[in-house]
Order: structure tokens, then C-alpha cells, then sequence
């Protein structure tokens, strides 16, 4: 996802943020902190969840959008505002424009998941289906903006955006008075850069350390060259964070006030998804799930008490379903193989036997007689198997090798 970058604006400050929180009174929720004693245990300090997933529309953006919108002048907002976005952005600013009285249009990709449109019309914005990448449907936004006179709504680089996301810093230091490092995920900035300017100005002591996607991480390589550039953004399940280039804006703020921006894989993104589901009840998108993806990574590296961000919990029911297989594989509790066995009545029964012995549940089988790879007298067997932890995985592969059987796949 890439986005045109702003005109420049005047520096961003505390008194922004302070007054982005005064307006958000009655609209955007104070959401709660959680403790969570598995990472708690794994960083060796306190580890809490600030849980963005529980706002209002599902995500932190409600939290920006209300606060540029209400900023618009009583022309600019006659004239109506246009969005671009897959999701989170787009339910904030069609829930922010219907409290404010304000035509809302956006534009949503074709395959945009079908919850999310649904949210995004229930929420009063009139959706436009256009392109088949983000990229695409930005430029038709812009488009409608410049043949409307509508004004376009960032999703991240402008000010007024990120002080109102920077009001999720405040509330961290309301809440957790003796935070000493915030970990918070990153795709164009607007929620980093926010929390940043909040916190280093109450707080200057407080780490504040960003997280993006491995396969869309901009931040690096822009902060190693000291300006904004430009990556493609590979496949990633963290699409709330799948950004080409950082914001003007943002990317200033962050150079200054963040402390380190690090990188998750897409495996250590599935298991953090799956650890808050079991361990902490969350239901949390990938993006969002991304700080705790890097302290599952690396939990010695973080000053506690640590608060991680779960910026959103806006998820399609069918990815998460893939999402949470993916991630117990990454966690050594899902485990598929294939194996020949000699084929006769029986041979089956008694493979299935060793794995009951190694206490291995059987989820799947797939029984090949017939494929012309195979011998005569052979049979291939694919298995999916629930196990307890990779050391389960190894004693699976044992007991099957001490059978006399041998795993080709």
C-alpha cells in the first residue's frame, strides 16, 4: 500500500494531542489495559495489552478520523470528505463523519472482505468497489476528490490524524503511570508518530519501539537514508500495516521520538495471533498482534513493565481460520507428513497405532492406493496431526522411525 505524501504542516506538539483528547471526549473509548502472565513470564517483567481491538469500529482509527474531520472548516465539510482504505481506516471514517453530521464516501478494493464493506455502509458511508490493490482505489479517491471538491481524509500523514491517535499515549501513561517501554506497530506511522510525540513530552524516559511486517517494512531502510522511500510491499497477513512508504509527517516524528523500529516474519505474526486468542481471550488482527509478535521474538530485549498496542481487531473469520493453523504449525502444534506404507489390509490401523502410543491426535487422513508414482504393494499416507510443542513433533518422528517407518514429505 503506498499513499501520496501531504503538504508540509507545522510541527506537531503535546497541547495537539491534549486537544485531540478534549474532542474525543463522549465519541472514542478509554480502552482498557490487560495484564497478560504468559509474556509476563517470558519478558521477566510485567507485560500489559492496551486493547484498541475493544474501541469503537474495531481499531484505533476512529480515534484520528474524528479528530480531522472535526477539524474541517463549515465549507470543506459541506463539500463532504472520500477515504481510500481495505478496512480499519474506512470504518473510522465512516462511523467519525455520521457522528459529525458529514457525507462520507469511500472507496474499497474489489476483494475487500465482505464484513468490513458491510461495517463500512452499516456505519453511514456510501462504498465505492474500485481496483484490485489498495493503490488503485487511492487514486480513484483522489480522483472523486479532485472532481468533487470532497476532501480527501489521510489515513496517516496529517497532523490532525496523528494527534488524534496520540491519544492512545495518554492513556497509557493514565493508566500504567510506571510503563517503561511502549511497543506499538507501524504501517504508515500516524499511531506511532502519535504516541511518540505524547509520551516523550510527559515522559522522555519511556521507550516507545515500532514493529512492522517483514514483508512491508519501509521504516528501516527510509530511517537508515534519513528521508521517506519507497519498498514493495510483499504478501503479508498484516494488512493493516502493509504500507510502501512511510508518511511525510509521521516519518519525521518517528526519526525523532522512537526509539528502535524492529521486523516480525509472518511466522512469529501467526503465533502471536494465536497467543492472544488462547492465552488472553483477544481476538486481534495481525497488524494488531504484530508488538506482541516482537516480544515473542526477542523478550529480552524490553524494559518492563512493557504495554503492547492491539491497534485493531478487525480480522474475516475465514483468513483468521487459516491465520490460526498457520500459527500452530509456527508453533510446533500442527504437523503434516507423508509416508508410504506397504499396502494390506491392516497397515493402516497399525500406523495410526503408533500414533496413538505417541499420544498424537489425528486431525486428517489421506489414504493414496492408485497414483501411478507408487509401487504395487504401496500405499501413500498424508497425515495432519495436533501435537503438543515442537519436543512432540520430534518424539512423533521418532516413534515413527523406530516403527520402520520412513517421513518423505
Amino acid at each position: 500500500m503506498s499513499f501520496g505524501t501531504s503538504h508540509p504542516l507545522p510541527p506537531l506538539i503535546l497541547d495537539d494531542v491534549l486537544g485531540a483528547q478534549k474532542m474525543l471526549s463522549g465519541v472514542s473509548r478509554t480502552t482498557p489495559i490487560e495484564g497478560s502472565r504468559h509474556l509476563s513470564r517470558l519478558v521477566g517483567s510485567p507485560v500489559r495489552f492496551k486493547c484498541e481491538n475493544l474501541q469503537r469500529t474495531g481499531s484505533f482509527k476512529l480515534r484520528g478520523a474524528y479528530v480531522r474531520i472535526a477539524g474541517l472548516t463549515p465549507e470543506e465539510r459541506a463539500a463532504g470528505v472520500v477515504a481510500a482504505s481495505a478496512g480499519n481506516h474506512a470504518q473510522g471514517v465512516a462511523l467519525a463523519s455520521s457522528l459529525l453530521g458529514v457525507r462520507s464516501t469511500v472507496f474499497m478494493p474489489l476483494g475487500a472482505p465482505l464484513p468490513k464493506v458491510a461495517a463500512t455502509r452499516e456505519y453511514g458511508a456510501e462504498v465505492l468497489l474500485h481496483g484490485q490493490v489498495v493503490d488503485e482505489t487511492l487514486a480513484a479517491a483522489q480522483e472523486y476528490a479532485h472532481r468533487t471538491g470532497a476532501v480527501f481524509i489521510h489515513p496517516f500523514d496529517h497532523a490532525d490524524i496523528i494527534a488524534g491517535q496520540g491519544t492512545v499515549g495518554l492513556e497509557i501513561l493514565e493508566q500504567c503511570p510506571e510503563v517503561r517501554t511502549i511497543v506499538v506497530g507501524i504501517g504508515g506511522g500516524g499511531l506511532a508518530a502519535g504516541i511518540a510525540v505524547a509520551v516523550k513530552a510527559l515522559r522522555p524516559d519511556v521507550k516507545v519501539i515500532g514493529v512492522q511486517a517483514a514483508s512491508a517494512a519501509a521504516y528501516p531502510p527510509s530511517l537508515a537514508e534519513g528521508r521517506p522511500v519507497s519498498v514493495e510491499a510483499r504478501p503479508t497477513m498484516a494488512d493493516g500495516i502493509k504500507v510502501g512508504r512511510p508518511g511525510d509527517v509521521p516519518f519525521g516524528i518517528i526519526r525523532e521520538l522512537v526509539d528502535e523500529v524492529r521486523t516480525v516474519s509472518e511466522d512469529e505474526l501467526s503465533s502471536a495471533l494465536l497467543l492472544c486468542l488462547e492465552r488472553a481471550k483477544m481476538v486481534v488482527e495481525p497488524a494488531g498482534a504484530s508488538p506482541v509478535a516482537a516480544l515473542l521474538s526477542d523478550p529480552g530485549a524490553f524494559e518492563g513493565p512493557v504495554v503492547a498496542v492491539l491497534s485493531g481487531g478487525n480480522v474475516d473469520p475465514l483468513l483468521i481460520q487459516r491465520i490460526l493453523t498457520h500459527g500452530m504449525a509456527a508453533a510446533g502444534r500442527f504437523l503434516s507428513l507423508r509416508l508410504r506404507l506397504t499396502d494390506r489390509p491392516g497397515a493402516l490401523a497399525t500406523l495410526l497405532g503408533v500414533l496413538s502410543v505417541a499420544d498424537a491426535n489425528v486431525l486428517d487422513v489421506s489414504h493414496v492406493r492408485t497414483d501411478p508414482r507408487l509401487g504395487l504393494t504401496e500405499a501413500e499416507v498424508e497425515l495432519h496431526l495436533e501435537t503438543k510443542g515442537p519436543e512432540h513433533c520430534t518424539e512423533v518422528g521418532v516413534a515413527l522411525r523406530d516403527a520402520g517407518y520412513t517421513v518423505i514429505g
